[in-house]
């Protein structure tokens, strides 16, 4: 068996995951995505989609230093 050498993990969410996450319903964020505000999904096969992950908490943390960050905020 070989060494694990700092392979890299991806893990795919699934939209109910994902939903959970960021608490959107997936109509919602089917919008974002159209408009380029949320990570676009990945064909997993011909009825199964997913997320990566990382992406989506990015997209998360974003959400949080605006929050912390007033002058972020754009109303």
């Amino acid at each position: 068996m070989l060494p694990n050498l700092g392979a890299i993990v991806m893990r795919i969410l699934s939209k109910r995951q994902v939903r959970e996450l960021v608490l959107y319903s997936p109509q919602h964020i089917a919008r974002l995505e159209a408009a380029g505000k949320f990570p676009k999904r990945v064909r997993l096969g011909a009825n199964r989609v997913g997320w990566v992950e990382d992406e989506v908490q990015e997209w998360l943390r974003d959400r949080l230093e605006e929050r912390d960050d007033p002058a972020r905020h754009s109303l």
